[in-house]
């Protein structure tokens, strides 16, 4: 229950500032604009494999801005060390600000349905790469939140919890890039370690189990992490 009326309270304090409104027209125009590149380039598919691409890219910054507050703004007014000693446990309190994250972050995806709107009034998309696709896309988002929120568990300023979170997502989304430099087993392992490369599979239409526990795993120990994190003001 304790978990649910964090999750309300910060959903209402989401939709009180105009950040969550200016971040959602933001990735709706930026979306927008390579979706329009994409359908009209010669030989277009009716597809979102473009805005699913460039979807991923801009998570790595959409997600640390999105819970850069959450815990930052808690420890610079002080209000955090009341959350750690109130009989409201830290796992409650770090599930229910990440909960509410993820209701603003799938609101935000919500809005690019419409250009699949526009796919299917104006083309023949094949629903099985859409679908997937999606899928993909809200799995990664899952697992950027839980980093960008353990970010924020860090620092009492939101500029430097929103870099923090966007440095270890860029690591994580890039790292596959040092697999062209190395071979064997080394190559192998940069390689799986990429959100990226898991994200791929998705948009080809594949639905594969390594690719979920992946992102599901990445979440959970983020998620955990925050969580310790948290626990350790308890000792300060």
């Amino acid at each position: 229950m304790n978990t649910f009326t964090v999750a309300y309270k910060e959903s209402k304090i989401y939709f009180s500032t105009p950040g969550a409104y200016v971040v959602g027209a933001m990735f709706l125009s930026l979306t927008g604009i390579f979706f329009v590149f994409d359908v009209t380039a010669p030989f277009a598919e009716a597809s979102v494999r473009g805005i699913i691409d460039w979807a991923s890219f801009f998570i790595v910054f959409l997600a640390p801005i999105l819970t850069m507050r959450l815990l930052a703004e808690e420890q610079k007014l002080g209000t955090l060390e009341l959350l750690v000693t109130s009989p409201v446990r830290d796992w409650e309190v770090v599930i229910g600000k990440y909960i509410a994250s993820y209701l603003i972050f799938l609101m935000t995806i919500a809005l690019t349905l419409y250009y699949v709107l526009l796919l299917y009034v104006f083309g023949q998309p094949d629903t099985g790469p859409l679908f997937t696709s999606y899928l993909g896309l809200l799995l990664h988002g899952a697992a950027a939140l839980a980093i960008g929120l353990f970010g924020s568990s860090l620092s009492s300023n939101q500029i430097v919890a929103a870099v923090v979170g966007s440095a270890i997502l860029l690591v994580l989304s890039f790292v596959d890039r040092i697999s062209d430099i190395v071979t064997g087993t080394a190559a192998l392992v940069f390689s799986g370690m990429s959100m990226s490369e898991h994200v791929e599979d998705f948009t080809r239409g594949v639905i594969d189990t390594a690719d979920v526990v992946y992102f599901v795993s990445i979440a959970a120990v983020f998620i955990f992490f925050t969580i310790r994190s948290m626990e350790t003001r308890r000792w300060r």
